[in-house]
C-alpha cells in the first residue's frame, strides 16, 4: 500500500491580489498571492530586507569573542557539521573570519562513525593538539552540552552558532547564537546552520568597521559567500521565509553568473547541470545529494575541503570523488528503502490492509548514514511519521535514528514527550518540527517503539494524516507556454515553505511510450491548443496503460533537452478521469 492510495487533489486558495507592476503576468500574481505574498517587494525580497543582525540575542556577545580573538591573533577553530548546510556554514566560517582579519583560523569536522553528532567530548579530545583560543560551532552545539563542558575544561573560550531547537537547559558556553531560543527577538526562525553564521560575521564586519579595522576601500564583501549560504540553506530544507529567500535568490544569482566558489563550481559542472539556468530544485536534488554524501558514506573533510580549494584541478578531482561515493550512496539507499518497504508492507497486512499511525524501523545491516534518508521515503510512501534505525557503528549495541514527519506533527516534541514519560530511555535527540535524530540502546527499541506510537496516537490530529497535494489550479491552454515556464522558473526560489508551483487538469492522451523500464512518457492534448504536450511522469509506469483521459498534477518547465522554446508537464500525480 502506497500512500497514494488516498492522496487527493486540492486546490489552494487564491485570496485577492495585492499591488503588482504591470508587466507581471497574471500568472505569477495568482501563485504569490496564494502564498500570502501580496506585492513585488515580498515576492521577490532583496538583500536590502534582510533582518538586522543585532536583532539575534548575544549576537554582541559573540561578535566580542570573535573580535577579541582576532585582536589576539588567537587560533580559532571553527567545528561544523557531517551534512551539506554544517559543511557550507563550515566554510561560510573559515573564509569569512580570514576575509574579516583572522590569522589562525583552522576547521573540524566530527566524522560520523567515530565521534558520533556535533561536538562531542571525543572529537574535543580528538582536537586538544589545536589549543584554540577560541572553539566555534556551526549548525550544532546547541545540545553539545557533554562537549561543550570538555572544551571548557581545556581552558577554551567556545562560541555556539546552531539553529535547531534548545532543550530545557543550554549548554555552558561563552556565547550562544540561535534564533531558536526561547525570547530570541529575530524574526527570521527559519535561518539554516549557514545562514547564521553568515549573520555573525555580518555583526562582525559592522563592529569591526566601527572600529577602523579596514583601511579606505579595502572592507571584505562577505557577499562572495552567498553561493555557500544558498546552498546550504536550501539543502537543509528549512523554510524559505522572506529572508531565507533574499539569501538563496543572491547566492543563485552568484552561481548563475558564474561566481560561486571553484568547489559549487565543480560540483555543478560534475553533476551535469547547467549553471546559468541553475534552480533552488538543481540544488536540493543534484547538488545538495552530492555534497552531503561524503558525510553519510566516508567523511566530511572532504566535501569541506572542497568548499575551501582555490584550485579548480584539486576542485574537479574531489568532485568526482563525490559523484562516484554518490552512487554508492544511491546503491545503499534503494537496497535499504527496498527492506523498508518490505517490512512496511508485512505490518500493513498483518493489521489487515491499515497503515500504522507511525513507523519505527531497524536493520543491523542498514548504514547509519542513510538512515535519514530512508526514513524520508518511507515517510512519503506512508504519509506517516517514520524513524529509521541503525547500528551506530557494526556490531554495535547503540542504535542512531533518523525521524521524519508529516505536516502538523512535530517530530521533535514528540521525541521530548517520549523522553519525559520514559527518562533515561533515548540516550541524547535534537532537531526540527519535521526531522530529528536520536540514539537509544537496541536493547531498548522496542519499548521506544510502544512508547513513540502512544505518543503519536494521543498527540496526532487526524486531519494530517490524509495526504493532500497541494495544486494551484489549472492552466489555461495560453499558459501552457515557453514563456510561462520560464517566468515560473525565474519566479522562485521555491521550496520548503514557498512550494513550486503545481497545477492540475484533465488531459487525453495521444500517444504513450515506457521509458526504461519505469518512466512513463505521454504526449497529451488539451482543448484550445493545437499541438500536443509532452509530459513525463518519473517511475509512473505501473504495467497498466494509461487510459483515455487522465487528471494530472503537473509542473510546467521548459523543455531543455529539445529546446529552441519547447515546454514538457513533469507528472507528479496521475488518475484515471
Amino acid at each position: 500500500m502506497t500512500a497514494s492510495d488516498s492522496l487527493q487533489i486540492q486546490r489552494r486558495a487564491i485570496p485577492s491580489a495585492g499591488e503588482w507592476p504591470a508587466e507581471m503576468l497574471p500568472l505569477l500574481q495568482r501563485l504569490y498571492a496564494a502564498r500570502g505574498v501580496t506585492d513585488a517587494a515580498q515576492a521577490q525580497p532583496k538583500l536590502a530586507q534582510l533582518h538586522a543582525p543585532e536583532l539575534m540575542g548575544s549576537m554582541q556577545a559573540a561578535v566580542d569573542l570573535l573580535a577579541e580573538a582576532i585582536a589576539n591573533n588567537a587560533r580559532i577553530l571553527v567545528v561544523g557539521d557531517f551534512d551539506c548546510d554544517g559543511a557550507t556554514a563550515c566554510a561560510v566560517g573559515v573564509r569569512g573570519l580570514r576575509m574579516l582579519g583572522a590569522r589562525d583560523v583552522v576547521h573540524a569536522v566530527p566524522n560520523r562513525m567515530l565521534h558520533g553528532y556535533g561536538l562531542s567530548p571525543s572529537l574535543v579530545a580528538e582536537l586538544a593538539p589545536l589549543k584554540p583560543g577560541l572553539l566555534v560551532t556551526v549548525d550544532h552545539g546547541i545540545a553539545c552540552h557533554a562537549g561543550v563542558n570538555a572544551a571548557k575544561a581545556l581552558g577554551w573560550k567556545v562560541l555556539v552558532t546552531d539553529h535547531h531547537l534548545p532543550g530545557e537547559q543550554l549548554p555552558p558556553a561563552d556565547a550562544i547564537v540561535d534564533p531558536n531560543i526561547n525570547g530570541d527577538a529575530f524574526p527570521s526562525k527559519a535561518l539554516a546552520g549557514v545562514g547564521v553564521i553568515f549573520y555573525v560575521l555580518m555583526a562582525l564586519r559592522r563592529q569591526l568597521r566601527q572600529q577602523s579595522a579596514f583601511a579606505a576601500g579595502a572592507e571584505p564583501d562577505l557577499l562572495t559567500l552567498l553561493d555557500l549560504v544558498a546552498v546550504g540553506t536550501v539543502a537543509d530544507l528549512v523554510a524559505l521565509d522572506a529572508n531565507n529567500r533574499a539569501l538563496v535568490s543572491a547566492g543563485l544569482r552568484r552561481l548563475r553568473a558564474g561566481q560561486g566558489c571553484v568547489g559549487l563550481q565543480a560540483l555543478i559542472e560534475a553533476s551535469g547541470r547547467d549553471v546559468e539556468r541553475l534552480s533552488a530544485t538543481d540544488i536540493g536534488f543534484a547538488i545538495g545529494p552530492r555534497l552531503n554524501a561524503a558525510g553519510r558514506l566516508e567523511d566530511m573533510a572532504l566535501g569541506i575541503e572542497l568548499l575551501l580549494t582555490e584550485d579548480r584541478t584539486q576542485a574537479r578531482e574531489i568532485a568526482q570523488t563525490l559523484e562516484q561515493i554518490n552512487s554508492e550512496r544511491r546503491a545503499v539507499q534503494q537496497l535499504m528503502t527496498d527492506d523498508a518497504e518490505l517490512a512496511v508492507a508485512r505490518a500493513v497486512l498483518s493489521a489487515e490492509g491499515e497503515r500504522p499511525i507511525a513507523a519505527c524501523l531497524f536493520d543491523a545491516e542498514w548504514h547509519p548514514g542513510v538512515v535519514g534518508l530512508v526514513a524520508s521515503k518511507i515517510k512519503d510512501r506512508l504519509h506517516r511519521p517514520v524513524i529509521a534505525f541503525a547500528p551506530s557503528e557494526p556490531g554495535s549495541d547503540s542504535l542512531r535514528g533518523s525521524a521524519r514527519s508529516i505536516a502538523g506533527f512535530h517530530i521533535r516534541d514528540a521525541l521530548a514527550l517520549v523522553n519525559a514519560a520514559h527518562p533515561g530511555l533515548i540516550e541524547k535527540f535534537g532537531g526540527h518540527a519535521m526531522a530529528a535524530g536520536l540514539s537509544l540502546p537496541h536493547a531498548r527499541l522496542q519499548e521506544f517503539q510502544k512508547a513513540f506510537v502512544a505518543v503519536v496516537e494521543s498527540s496526532m490530529d487526524p486531519a494530517a494524516l490524509q495526504q493532500l497535494l497541494m495544486s494551484d489550479g489549472e492552466l489555461a491552454p495560453t499558459e501552457l507556454d515557453f514563456r510561462h515556464a520560464e517566468a515560473l522558473r525565474l519566479a522562485g526560489p521555491w521550496g520548503q515553505g514557498f512550494p513550486e508551483p503545481l497545477f492540475d487538469g484533465h488531459f487525453q492522451v495521444a500517444r504513450w511510450q515506457v521509458l526504461k523500464e519505469k518512466h512513463l512518457k505521454l504526449s497529451l492534448r488539451v482543448p484550445g491548443r493545437a499541438e500536443p504536450i509532452n509530459a513525463i511522469h518519473f517511475s509512473g509506469w505501473r504495467g497498466n496503460a494509461p487510459a483515455n483521459t487522465v487528471h494530472i498534477a503537473y509542473r510546467l518547465v521548459s523543455d531543455d533537452y529539445r529546446g529552441g522554446g519547447a515546454i514538457q508537464l513533469i507528472i507528479e500525480h496521475c488518475t484515471d478521469a
